[in-house]
Parts: structure tokens; C-alpha cells; sequence
């Protein structure tokens, strides 16, 4: 009669395969995920910018133009935000998955009274103008 011992070599190979799998599985998913947040979360944070920096050019062009001048500029957001206004620059806090606030901040030109802007998630139609025979320009979210 033949010893067949191979069978059970083979099995014990295919156990200690499995468990060192699932160990690599559960240290390394986890980690995977953190990293994914924190890249969408630079990603989204990177696209709030940029839409902010299309309104911060409407308003320096708006203001170069003088009065009379009127630009309507569409923002898509993957968050609500509020934009703080001034004459020198607009800034948005933009909350991070993580708990961390960045915040957002474009310097451009004009003569704005200082303010705010709340934007809702999604497309956003905003309007800069500077009226004829007004002295201050104004930005608004039209509906």
C-alpha cells in the first residue's frame, strides 16, 4: 500500500494561503478607503476653487468693464457653500470629510460692499453687475 502524504501538504498550503489573504485584505482595505476619501476630498475642494475663481474673474471683469457692465456666471458645486464678499477678495470654508475646514480665499478687484453668498449644491446662476449711475457693483444668485 502507497502513502499518499501530498493530499495533505497541499491542504495546509491552501489554509495558510487563505489566512494571509484575508489578513493582507483587512489591514490593506481599510487603508485603501482613507486614502480614496482624502483624494476626493482634495479633488472636490480643487473644483470649489475653480468655480469660485470663475466668479472672482467675472467680478474683476465686470469692474474693469465699469459701469453699465454685466456678466452671468453658472458655478457647479458638489457641496452648499457660503462665499464671503468683499471689495479685495472672496473666501469660502469648505468642510473636509474628515473634520478639517480649508479654507478658500481669491483676491480680485473691485468696489463690492462687504457680504455674503450662499449657494446651494448643483448649478448656480449668479449675476455681477455694475449698474449705470451706481457707485457700488452687486452680485447675486438668480433663481
Amino acid at each position: 500500500m502507497i502513502k499518499e502524504d501530498k493530499g495533505q501538504v497541499s491542504l495546509e498550503y491552501l489554509l495558510i494561503f487563505a489566512v494571509s489573504i484575508i489578513l493582507l485584505i483587512a489591514f490593506t482595505l481599510p487603508l485603501a478607503q482613507f486614502g480614496m476619501e482624502k483624494s476626493l476630498d482634495v479633488s472636490n475642494s480643487i473644483n470649489a476653487k475653480g468655480e469660485l475663481s470663475k466668479l472672482s474673474n467675472a467680478i474683476s471683469q465686470v469692474y474693469g468693464e465699469g459701469q453699465g457692465s454685466k456678466q452671468t456666471v453658472y458655478l457647479s458645486l458638489d457641496k452648499a457653500i457660503n462665499i464671503k464678499i468683499t471689495n479685495s477678495y472672496l473666501s469660502a470654508s469648505y468642510n473636509m470629510k474628515d473634520g478639517k475646514i480649508k479654507e478658500l480665499k481669491l483676491n480680485h478687484n473691485s468696489n463690492l460692499k462687504s457680504g455674503s453668498l450662499f449657494l446651494d449644491k448643483g448649478e448656480n446662476k449668479v449675476v455681477v453687475e455694475w449698474p449705470i449711475d451706481s457707485g457700488e457693483m452687486n452680485v447675486y444668485k438668480k433663481y
